[in-house]
């Protein structure tokens, strides 16, 4: 084989193995990602049920968790002195960025109450409705939990 044959083999070579190592660096990135968001979950949920727990122990009646209408998803709706409570409940780690409550946004307070509303629809409930976040922040001993009663109202448009 001449030089140029023996370079252009070579260089097919490199080219091949830097598309194998290309993709499985990416597949490693997506798979670190997947278990980032599977922890991530895992704390959402423990930090759902600690937050039932919560409201439970301080009397009111949790009716339904993680009730679903169409795209729409309440958190915790609980009945206390004769008023429906619709839960939004945040978690996070201790080293967050964004304080669990304003991640409340005008687009997700939009969601919560157009499914508060077809709550109310579909079990023809006829009380008051009103709006609490739990926040709860993953410490080592626990969650340092935070209950903002009447944390917003329906937008009236």
């Amino acid at each position: 084989r001449s030089t140029l044959d023996r370079s252009s083999a070579a260089s097919d070579v490199y080219k091949r193995q830097v598309r194998v190592n290309s993709r499985i660096t990416k597949k490693m990135a997506i798979f670190v990602q997947i278990n980032a968001m599977a922890r991530q979950n895992d704390m959402g949920r423990e930090g759902e049920s600690e937050a039932r727990a919560y409201l439970v122990k301080h009397g009111y009646n949790v009716l339904h968790t993680n009730w679903h209408w169409h795209h729409y998803e309440l958190d915790i709706i609980a009945v206390k002195e004769d008023e429906l409570i619709v839960v939004e409940v945040k978690t996070r780690s201790e080293d967050f960025l964004l304080s669990p409550e304003d991640a409340v946004d005008t687009k997700k307070i939009r969601r919560i109450v157009a499914a508060a509303d077809a709550y109310v629809r579909y079990f023809n409930i006829d009380l008051p409705v009103r709006f609490d976040i739990v926040t709860l922040i993953k410490k080592e001993t626990g969650f340092l939990i935070d209950h903002i009663e009447d944390a917003f109202y329906a937008p009236c448009c």
